[in-house]
């Protein structure tokens, strides 16, 4: 071996020292959780995400298939389960004290129709729409 290679490798600063190697060994192991944190919370985030889109598939499930046609809407509530998700309609007039029945022009009654569905794991959504009702003829 060339006398100048040796002498390059028997310098005190020739490789690292233990305080070196240290530090390097923290600054990985903080970058390793801080990593590990961010994954976990996109993971999180991920699962909330498709907790809810699956209680809004329930609820438009129940708002297609659940409410009564037009002809047998009524007021009143309707409950039941649908994959584990608890659902309820309640169908109520609208309009507070205008009663429809008083207006002979009026050939339609507007339904409130709420929509209540609640998952296993306790998350809520409610719904409303309103349905027109065909007036009954006098």
């Amino acid at each position: 071996m060339p006398h100048a290679e040796r002498a390059l490798r028997e310098r005190p600063d020739a490789g690292f020292t233990i305080l070196e190697v240290l530090i390097t060994l923290a600054i990985v192991a903080v970058s390793i959780v801080a990593i590990g944190s961010v994954m976990s919370t996109n993971s999180r985030g991920v699962t909330a995400l498709e907790n809810h889109i699956a209680l809004v598939e329930t609820a438009q499930t129940v708002l297609a298939t659940e409410i009564p046609p037009r002809k047998e809407l009524a007021p009143g509530t309707k409950a039941g389960r649908l994959r584990n998700y608890r659902w309820q309609i309640d169908v109520s007039p609208v309009g507070g004290d205008w009663d429809p029945s008083n207006d002979s022009k009026v050939g339609w009654t507007p339904e409130l129709v709420k929509i209540h569905v609640r998952s296993p794991t306790g998350a809520q959504l409610d719904l409303s729409t309103v349905r027109l009702m065909p007036r009954p003829q006098q």
